[in-house]
């Protein structure tokens, strides 16, 4: 038989302070953290406005847990580490989680279960999804006073591991995994613009060109004034993508995959610098070139810029293609390279740029079975 007791252990004192031991705490929690993030999302009300974009098919009189709540505590817990939705069994009684959701921490029903989160995600069907991106852009443009005059937006892949076996998952031989590979968005500040969850391989011409026409549509529709600059990596420079910009009237600096003709146009440029780092060794030495370039599969002639660089670690030449006009190839290279917090525009030893980052930073947070 179980005997409770009010007494407590006499502790020695330390430092001449006496030490106390208790029993009688309330509920704790160590996700305090989420109190402030409450307060975000309650100005932001971003739960809702994904909500908005979902038709709810249960009876209304039998509900418990709205859509706007579920998305709400789904977005608690990713925010808090949580990944996974089986967490929630145990998060659905956690008192910060139950603040963060407008409920009391020790009165009042629970939260939502783990298959109720399940539902909700399984919910959204194609035309659900599209609305839910077009939400999360109009959420970003509303993030601004004020139309701005120019956007940069750096569009990148990257790989996201899964564990189980969700639809549309495959092996990506680089990582030796199973996983996602979505297509993210970023401003010249580091904002996120938009993302699309994909299968595990690289976005071929049509999906690019059409991922970066719905994009930019949306964005016109807040911003009709605002002239856009769109940078990406070389497997983004593809003909349709190429003419699709022309006829949006975006600006463009894309990486531009090496081959024997931008090699020739070079090679002189090459033979120069390295002859010229061995005069003058130890120091890293670049230079560049401007020229027009035409692939056989492109409708016309494009500004290409080369960089040519010598250094200890020997030679390394990298190509743009842009449509910006004036300025220095050292200056266009310079502008073509995101802050480091976000995926670059190039990478040093010409991988792509996703691959560079999964293996020196922390990978992405795995996606689970719920």
């Amino acid at each position: 038989m179980t005997q409770s007791t009010c007494s407590t252990p006499r502790l020695s004192r330390l430092n001449g302070k006496p030490v106390l031991l208790g029993f009688d705490g309330a509920d704790m929690s160590s996700d305090a953290g989420l109190t402030l993030l409450r307060e975000i999302e309650r100005r932001a009300g971003l739960a809702q406005r994904l909500a908005d974009c979902l038709h709810d098919p249960r009876d209304p009189a039998k509900v418990q847990h709205s859509l706007c709540d579920i998305i709400r505590f789904r977005i608690m817990m990713i925010a808090a580490g949580y990944e996974d939705g089986n967490d929630a069994t145990a998060l659905r009684h956690d008192p910060s989680f139950r603040i963060a959701l407008e409920r009391g921490p020790e009165t009042g029903p629970t939260l939502c279960s783990q298959p109720t989160i399940s539902r909700m995600e399984n919910l959204p069907d194609a035309r659900a999804l599209i609305r839910m991106g077009h939400e999360m852009i109009r959420f970003y443009c509303h993030s601004f006073a004020r139309p701005p005059s120019r956007i940069v937006l750096d569009i990148d892949d990257t790989f996201d591991a899964v564990h189980g076996h969700q639809q549309l998952r495959l092996f990506n031989a680089f990582y030796d995994e199973f996983g996602f590979q979505p297509i993210v968005v970023f401003d010249g500040e580091g904002r996120l613009v938009g993302t699309l969850l994909r299968p595990a391989r690289r976005p071929n011409e049509a999906e690019s060109a059409a991922h970066i026409r719905r994009l930019i549509r949306q964005i016109a529709r807040h911003w009709p004034e605002t002239e856009i600059l769109l940078r990406a990596d070389s497997h983004y420079c593809t003909p349709q993508v190429l003419d699709l910009c022309d006829r949006l009237g975006l600006r463009y600096i894309f990486g531009l995959s090496k081959n024997g003709r931008l090699a020739r146009n070079i090679s002189a440029l090459e033979a120069s610098t390295a002859a010229r780092y061995v005069r003058t060794p130890g120091q890293k030495l670049r230079r560049f070139k401007t020229f027009s370039y035409a692939a056989r599969s492109w409708s016309k002639p494009r500004r290409v810029i080369a960089r040519v660089e010598v250094g200890p670690m020997g030679r390394d030449t990298r190509y743009i293609v842009t449509n910006l006009e004036g300025g220095r190839g050292k200056h266009l290279t310079r502008r073509s390279t995101p802050p480091a917090a976000r995926p670059r525009t190039t990478s040093r030893r010409g991988r792509p740029t996703s691959q560079q980052t999964g293996r020196r930073a922390r990978k992405p947070t795995p996606i689970r079975c719920v």
